[in-house]
Protein backbone atom coordinates (compact mmCIF):
# COMPACT_ATOMS: atom_id res chain seq x y z
CA UNK A 1 0.00 0.00 0.00
CA UNK A 2 1.40 3.38 -1.20
CA UNK A 3 0.09 6.95 -0.44
CA UNK A 4 1.00 10.39 -1.97
CA UNK A 5 0.08 13.11 0.50
CA UNK A 6 1.61 15.23 2.89
CA UNK A 7 2.61 13.51 5.92
CA UNK A 8 0.81 12.67 8.78
CA UNK A 9 0.91 13.26 12.72
CA UNK A 10 1.51 9.66 14.48
CA UNK A 11 -2.35 10.04 15.28
CA UNK A 12 -3.81 10.53 12.10
CA UNK A 13 -1.58 7.71 11.00
CA UNK A 14 -3.02 5.50 13.71
CA UNK A 15 -6.64 6.52 13.24
CA UNK A 16 -6.51 6.73 9.62
CA UNK A 17 -4.86 3.23 9.05
CA UNK A 18 -4.85 0.88 12.74
CA UNK A 19 -7.82 2.07 14.39
CA UNK A 20 -7.93 0.11 17.81
CA UNK A 21 -4.48 0.17 18.15
CA UNK A 22 -2.09 1.96 20.76
CA UNK A 23 1.25 2.82 20.94
CA UNK A 24 3.50 0.75 23.83
CA UNK A 25 4.26 2.78 26.73
CA UNK A 26 7.93 3.14 27.33
CA UNK A 27 8.60 1.50 23.90
CA UNK A 28 12.23 2.07 22.75
CA UNK A 29 14.04 -0.97 21.16
CA UNK A 30 17.27 -0.47 19.11
CA UNK A 31 16.81 0.35 15.31
CA UNK A 32 13.31 2.68 16.30
CA UNK A 33 13.77 6.44 16.43
CA UNK A 34 12.58 9.97 15.90
CA UNK A 35 9.05 8.89 16.54
CA UNK A 36 9.32 5.34 15.51
CA UNK A 37 7.01 3.25 17.80
CA UNK A 38 5.79 -0.10 18.41
CA UNK A 39 1.44 -0.68 18.54
CA UNK A 40 -0.42 -2.98 19.75
CA UNK A 41 -4.29 -4.43 19.27
CA UNK A 42 -5.53 -7.37 20.83
CA UNK A 43 -1.70 -8.91 21.58
CA UNK A 44 -0.72 -8.05 17.81
CA UNK A 45 2.20 -5.75 17.63
CA UNK A 46 3.68 -3.55 14.85
CA UNK A 47 6.51 -1.73 14.17
CA UNK A 48 4.95 2.01 13.25
CA UNK A 49 8.64 3.37 11.50
CA UNK A 50 9.00 7.56 11.00
CA UNK A 51 11.18 8.86 8.30
CA UNK A 52 13.25 9.93 11.26
CA UNK A 53 15.23 12.47 8.87
CA UNK A 54 12.66 15.62 7.22
CA UNK A 55 15.20 17.14 4.93
CA UNK A 56 16.13 13.88 3.29
CA UNK A 57 13.93 12.80 0.21
CA UNK A 58 11.30 11.16 0.14
CA UNK A 59 12.29 8.48 -2.15
CA UNK A 60 15.00 7.47 0.58
CA UNK A 61 11.93 6.59 2.60
CA UNK A 62 9.67 4.43 -0.09
CA UNK A 63 13.44 2.28 -0.98
CA UNK A 64 13.71 1.72 2.20
CA UNK A 65 10.16 0.03 2.45
CA UNK A 66 10.83 -1.53 -1.39
CA UNK A 67 14.27 -2.89 -0.27
CA UNK A 68 11.76 -4.87 2.73
CA UNK A 69 9.36 -6.25 0.18
CA UNK A 70 12.55 -7.54 -1.64
CA UNK A 71 13.71 -9.72 1.17
CA UNK A 72 12.67 -12.81 2.00
CA UNK A 73 11.36 -13.57 5.90
CA UNK A 74 14.09 -15.10 6.61
CA UNK A 75 16.40 -11.85 6.84
CA UNK A 76 14.34 -8.94 7.71
CA UNK A 77 10.92 -7.94 8.82
CA UNK A 78 7.64 -7.99 6.15
CA UNK A 79 6.72 -4.43 5.37
CA UNK A 80 2.97 -4.07 5.92
CA UNK A 81 2.34 -0.91 4.40
CA UNK A 82 3.44 2.82 3.58
CA UNK A 83 2.04 5.53 4.14
CA UNK A 84 2.90 9.45 4.17
CA UNK A 85 6.11 9.66 5.90
CA UNK A 86 5.47 5.92 7.59
CA UNK A 87 5.75 2.51 7.33
CA UNK A 88 3.97 -0.58 8.75
CA UNK A 89 6.36 -3.39 9.43
CA UNK A 90 5.92 -6.43 10.98
CA UNK A 91 6.96 -6.91 14.61
CA UNK A 92 9.66 -9.25 15.00
CA UNK A 93 9.35 -11.26 19.02
CA UNK A 94 12.84 -12.02 20.26
CA UNK A 95 15.85 -9.00 21.52
CA UNK A 96 18.55 -7.53 20.18
CA UNK A 97 22.02 -9.49 20.52
CA UNK A 98 24.23 -7.48 22.86
CA UNK A 99 27.22 -8.01 20.70
CA UNK A 100 27.92 -9.19 17.33
CA UNK A 101 27.80 -12.38 16.44
CA UNK A 102 30.50 -14.73 16.50
CA UNK A 103 32.14 -14.55 13.29
CA UNK A 104 30.71 -17.42 10.97
CA UNK A 105 27.03 -16.63 12.44
CA UNK A 106 27.73 -12.57 11.27
CA UNK A 107 29.25 -14.31 7.91
CA UNK A 108 26.30 -16.56 7.08
CA UNK A 109 23.70 -13.44 8.00
CA UNK A 110 25.49 -11.26 5.16
CA UNK A 111 26.24 -13.92 2.87
CA UNK A 112 22.33 -15.05 2.57
CA UNK A 113 21.41 -11.66 2.06
CA UNK A 114 24.07 -11.23 -0.34
CA UNK A 115 22.64 -13.78 -2.77
CA UNK A 116 19.25 -12.21 -2.70
CA UNK A 117 18.39 -10.23 -6.05
CA UNK A 118 19.74 -6.73 -6.24
CA UNK A 119 17.70 -4.07 -5.40
CA UNK A 120 17.87 -1.90 -8.23
CA UNK A 121 19.95 1.10 -7.01
CA UNK A 122 23.68 1.42 -6.07
CA UNK A 123 25.26 2.93 -2.96
CA UNK A 124 27.38 6.18 -3.46
CA UNK A 125 29.19 7.19 -0.71
CA UNK A 126 30.33 10.51 -2.43
CA UNK A 127 26.96 12.06 -2.28
CA UNK A 128 26.45 11.46 1.44
CA UNK A 129 29.94 12.43 1.84
CA UNK A 130 28.82 15.93 0.32
CA UNK A 131 25.69 16.70 1.88
CA UNK A 132 26.70 15.60 5.12
CA UNK A 133 29.55 18.27 4.76
CA UNK A 134 26.55 20.98 3.22
CA UNK A 135 24.67 20.39 6.18
CA UNK A 136 27.05 20.15 8.79
CA UNK A 137 28.15 23.65 11.09
CA UNK A 138 30.26 25.93 9.13
CA UNK A 139 32.34 26.34 12.51
CA UNK A 140 32.93 22.77 11.86
CA UNK A 141 34.01 23.14 8.43
CA UNK A 142 38.06 22.54 8.50
CA UNK A 143 40.60 22.33 5.71
CA UNK A 144 42.00 18.96 7.26
CA UNK A 145 38.08 17.81 6.40
CA UNK A 146 38.15 19.52 3.09
CA UNK A 147 41.30 18.45 2.48
CA UNK A 148 40.34 14.50 2.90
CA UNK A 149 37.04 15.22 1.27
CA UNK A 150 39.10 16.44 -2.18
CA UNK A 151 41.45 12.86 -1.51
CA UNK A 152 39.05 10.70 -1.69
CA UNK A 153 36.95 12.36 -4.45
CA UNK A 154 40.34 12.49 -6.76
CA UNK A 155 40.23 8.59 -5.56
CA UNK A 156 37.22 7.92 -6.21
CA UNK A 157 35.47 4.70 -5.28
CA UNK A 158 36.92 1.57 -5.40
CA UNK A 159 35.55 -0.97 -7.94
CA UNK A 160 33.37 -3.78 -6.95
CA UNK A 161 34.83 -6.99 -6.61
CA UNK A 162 31.09 -8.56 -6.10
CA UNK A 163 27.88 -6.32 -6.42
CA UNK A 164 25.36 -7.54 -4.30
CA UNK A 165 22.12 -5.99 -2.17
CA UNK A 166 23.77 -4.66 1.17
CA UNK A 167 22.18 -3.59 4.46
CA UNK A 168 24.94 -1.27 5.38
CA UNK A 169 24.45 -0.19 8.66
CA UNK A 170 25.12 -3.94 10.43
CA UNK A 171 25.58 -3.66 14.21
CA UNK A 172 24.81 -5.78 17.36
CA UNK A 173 21.55 -3.10 17.99
CA UNK A 174 20.19 -3.97 14.45
CA UNK A 175 20.39 -7.73 14.82
CA UNK A 176 17.43 -9.34 16.42
CA UNK A 177 17.84 -12.72 17.71
CA UNK A 178 14.36 -14.30 17.19
CA UNK A 179 13.25 -17.74 17.84
CA UNK A 180 13.55 -18.21 13.87
CA UNK A 181 17.29 -17.52 14.05
CA UNK A 182 18.68 -13.84 13.27
CA UNK A 183 16.93 -11.36 11.41
CA UNK A 184 18.40 -7.54 10.56
CA UNK A 185 16.24 -4.30 11.37
CA UNK A 186 16.66 -1.04 9.98
CA UNK A 187 17.31 -1.27 6.80
CA UNK A 188 17.30 2.84 5.71
CA UNK A 189 20.56 2.43 4.17
CA UNK A 190 20.39 -0.91 1.89
CA UNK A 191 21.13 -0.51 -1.47
CA UNK A 192 23.28 -2.62 -4.27
CA UNK A 193 27.46 -2.29 -3.48
CA UNK A 194 30.07 -4.25 -3.35
CA UNK A 195 30.16 -7.18 -0.33
CA UNK A 196 34.00 -5.82 0.99
CA UNK A 197 32.08 -2.49 1.40
CA UNK A 198 29.90 -3.96 3.87
CA UNK A 199 32.51 -6.17 5.52
CA UNK A 200 34.19 -2.82 5.90
CA UNK A 201 31.00 -1.10 7.53
CA UNK A 202 30.14 -3.48 10.21
CA UNK A 203 30.48 -2.17 13.78
CA UNK A 204 33.04 -4.64 14.77
CA UNK A 205 34.73 -3.77 18.28
CA UNK A 206 38.17 -4.61 17.07
CA UNK A 207 40.79 -5.43 14.27
CA UNK A 208 41.05 -9.26 15.34
CA UNK A 209 36.95 -9.25 14.88
CA UNK A 210 37.21 -7.55 11.36
CA UNK A 211 39.86 -10.39 10.26
CA UNK A 212 37.76 -13.01 11.78
CA UNK A 213 34.71 -11.63 9.95
CA UNK A 214 36.37 -11.37 6.68
CA UNK A 215 37.82 -14.59 6.78
CA UNK A 216 34.54 -16.18 7.69
CA UNK A 217 33.10 -13.97 4.61
CA UNK A 218 35.27 -15.65 2.26
CA UNK A 219 35.42 -18.64 3.13
CA UNK A 220 31.26 -18.57 2.94
CA UNK A 221 31.39 -16.72 -0.16
CA UNK A 222 34.33 -18.86 -1.88
CA UNK A 223 36.42 -15.55 -2.41
CA UNK A 224 40.05 -15.58 -1.33
CA UNK A 225 40.67 -14.03 1.62
CA UNK A 226 43.60 -11.58 0.70
CA UNK A 227 41.81 -10.44 -1.74
CA UNK A 228 38.75 -9.91 0.21
CA UNK A 229 41.09 -7.99 3.17
CA UNK A 230 42.44 -5.59 0.79
CA UNK A 231 39.44 -5.09 -0.60
CA UNK A 232 37.59 -3.96 2.30
CA UNK A 233 40.85 -1.83 3.58
CA UNK A 234 40.36 0.13 0.10
CA UNK A 235 36.56 0.77 1.44
CA UNK A 236 37.99 2.09 5.23
CA UNK A 237 38.88 6.00 4.66
CA UNK A 238 35.20 6.10 3.58
CA UNK A 239 33.57 4.51 5.82
CA UNK A 240 35.86 6.46 8.30
CA UNK A 241 34.76 9.60 7.26
CA UNK A 242 30.98 8.55 6.73
CA UNK A 243 30.63 7.42 9.85
CA UNK A 244 32.24 11.00 11.47
CA UNK A 245 30.72 13.09 9.22
CA UNK A 246 27.75 11.46 9.88
CA UNK A 247 28.26 12.38 13.18
CA UNK A 248 28.81 16.05 12.50
CA UNK A 249 25.65 16.68 9.94
CA UNK A 250 23.08 14.59 12.83
CA UNK A 251 24.80 17.17 15.78
CA UNK A 252 23.84 19.91 13.36
CA UNK A 253 20.39 18.67 12.70
CA UNK A 254 19.97 18.19 16.75
CA UNK A 255 22.15 19.76 18.47
CA UNK A 256 22.82 16.76 20.98
CA UNK A 257 26.08 16.40 22.19
CA UNK A 258 26.70 12.97 21.98
CA UNK A 259 27.20 13.28 18.26
CA UNK A 260 29.68 15.90 18.42
CA UNK A 261 31.45 14.10 21.09
CA UNK A 262 31.69 10.93 18.61
CA UNK A 263 32.58 13.33 16.01
CA UNK A 264 35.58 14.35 18.14
CA UNK A 265 36.30 10.99 18.77
CA UNK A 266 36.06 9.99 15.29
CA UNK A 267 38.53 12.20 14.14
CA UNK A 268 41.24 11.91 16.73
CA UNK A 269 41.22 8.60 15.58
CA UNK A 270 41.09 9.30 11.59
CA UNK A 271 44.21 11.67 12.34
CA UNK A 272 45.98 9.26 14.60
CA UNK A 273 46.01 6.42 11.52
CA UNK A 274 46.34 8.91 8.84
Amino acid sequence: MRLRNSNLSRDDCLSRYFPGYQPLAHSAPAGLSGGSCIIEHQGHRIVLRKHHDPSAPDFHFLRQYRALRALPATLAPQPLGYFPGWMAVEYLDGATVPILPNSHATAALLYDLHQQKNFGWRVSLWPLLERYWQFSSPLRRTPHWLRILKRLHQQGEPQPLRLAPLHMDVHAGNIIDTPAGLRLIDWEYAADGDVALELAAVWTQTPVQRSELIAAYAQAAHLDEARLAQQANRWQPWIQMLMITWYEYRWQQTGDQQFIALADEGWRQFSHKG
